[in-house]
């Protein structure tokens, strides 16, 4: 595919949840949760300086040959009701992170560190503490 779009010049919108394929095919990366964009970067950007607390937890939650073998990193909890969702940031159930202000308000795409790099949550600059700290997620 990454030949075939260089050849021909053309765009692809690839949606997966195999982050090794979307880190090798791509040059923007958009995490979404819960039908949400929630971070966008370019792809360097986003897999070695993620700021969103679910983009951390799926990087986190991926496998090497380092890990030991007894222990497999996930993001705790439940994806939320899609009839029922949340107030707030639809991640904060799920977010070690979350306070008053992500249960009661909605975060918006912002700039999270540089212009390129966007992420919808209040508490990004904390969030980066916890990407392959050996905390397995936030």
């Amino acid at each position: 595919l990454k030949a075939l779009r260089t050849e021909l010049d053309f765009s692809l919108i690839f949606i997966s949840h195999d982050l090794s394929l979307a880190a090798e095919l791509a040059d923007r990366v958009a995490t979404m949760y819960a039908g949400e964009v929630v971070e966008v970067g370019d792809v360097y950007t986003l897999f070695k300086n993620p700021v969103h607390p679910y983009t951390i937890g799926l990087i986190n939650a991926v496998p090497t040959l380092t890990a030991h073998k007894d222990h497999v990193a996930s993001i705790p909890g439940s994806p939320p009701d899609l009839i029922d969702m949340p107030k707030g940031c639809k991640f904060h159930p799920r977010c070690s992170l979350a306070d008053r202000r992500c249960t009661e308000q909605e975060p918006v795409l912002e700039p999270a560190g540089s212009p390129d790099h966007l992420a919808a949550c209040w508490n990004w600059c904390e969030a980066r503490a916890f990407f392959k700290k050996g905390v397995p997620t936030v």
